[in-house]
């Protein structure tokens, strides 16, 4: 039973000039700064990412664990 889920995709990424991912583009097209990202991912509406607690104190945002390298944030194509 495999429900159409209305939850977005993180398909690409824009890094800044240290490599920093700085912008998500989701499976609808639309962009998104980190934060937007963040909040969208508190409140589901992204899937396979979730938001943790760095060492540092901030919040980041991070894929799912699932063993696979290739769709790890700091993978995925850029734009």
């Amino acid at each position: 039973m495999d429900q159409q889920s209305d939850k977005q995709q993180i398909v690409a990424v824009r890094k800044n000039g240290d490599g920093d991912i700085v912008e998500f583009q989701l499976s609808s097209g639309q962009v998104v700064g980190y934060k937007e990202a963040q909040q969208m991912a508190k409140n589901e509406q992204i899937e396979n990412v979730n938001v943790f607690k760095g060492r540092d104190g901030d919040e980041h945002l991070r894929s799912d664990p699932d063993g696979r390298e290739d769709n790890n944030l700091d993978n995925l194509p850029t734009f």
